[in-house]
């Protein structure tokens, strides 16, 4: 009850919190939807079986590794009266969703420059985004065993956080660096010298590129707000209660 909630201490959201978080999301659908229209009108659409196929890379990763990670990665500030538990259910399940379309962009790629008999992992671009990939498995699976997986002590999580959450932003931002580079890589690749001639699709690509980046932007000024975090008290508290509830049962609280 709300009543239970404000007694956990769980401060009700800043005022202009809110709006910043609904701004976030216009831009990341609008990053989203602006990806489909370039890969639709420029690239000729979305297949598996067919020359296509690379397009499937761009729009996954879009939608996994810059958007629903995006997104993750506010589920601290966003949800803010519900229990400590139940957020982190729903991060690390965002997470998984962004991993498993990202996992998808991935095999496409690789699997278009196999039947195109097209050499992997020699641009900087690649080099990242498997760099990118291989962070995020990790951070999730560091994750998973200190905050979701039952075993981990309350000390151990609360010594560990600090870094949890400053590689989620650090992979966070790299990814949308590495969707830059991918983006303008593709540009390049297609248009070559009429890049420089304000082509309708360069044009539409740059535009793209800005939104991606204010939208990195916006998702890390929300995370680095500090009077938007949920308050430190409901956070210690929900954490040891977690922490009591597994190690004595349910126990009447004296505090």
């Amino acid at each position: 009850s709300t009543g239970c909630l404000s007694m956990d201490g769980v401060a009700p959201a800043p005022g202009a919190l809110p709006y910043y978080v609904a701004l976030s999301q216009l831009l990341g659908l609008t990053v989203v939807a602006m990806t489909g229209a370039w890969l639709g009108v420029y690239r000729g659409g979305i297949a598996w079986e067919s020359a296509l196929q690379f397009n499937v890379h761009p729009l996954c990763m879009v939608i996994g590794l810059v958007f629903l990670q995006g997104d993750a990665l506010l589920v601290h500030r966003v949800f803010r009266k519900e229990t400590k538990r139940t957020t982190k259910v729903v991060h690390g399940l965002l997470h998984v969703f962004a991993f498993v379309i990202a996992l998808v962009g991935l095999v496409a790629v690789f699997d278009y420059h196999k039947k195109k008999g097209y050499a992997d992992l020699y641009s900087l671009h690649s080099w990242c985004g498997l760099l990118v990939f291989v962070l995020y498995l990790l951070q999730w699976l560091v994750g998973f065993s200190f905050f979701l997986f039952p075993g981990a002590s309350f000390s151990l999580r609360s010594r560990y956080r600090p870094q949890h959450v400053f590689f989620g932003a650090a992979i966070f931002l790299l990814s949308v660096g590495t969707a830059l580079l991918g983006l303008k890589e593709a540009l390049l690749f297609k248009l070559g010298a009429q890049y420089s001639a304000f082509q309708p699709e360069g044009v539409l690509a740059n535009a793209l590129g800005l939104l991606l980046a204010c939208f990195g932007a916006l998702v890390l000024y929300i995370l680095t707000r500090a009077d938007w975090k949920r308050p430190a008290q409901a956070e210690e508290q929900a954490l040891s209660m977690d922490f009591k509830t597994l190690t004595e049962g349910d126990s009447p609280s004296s505090q």
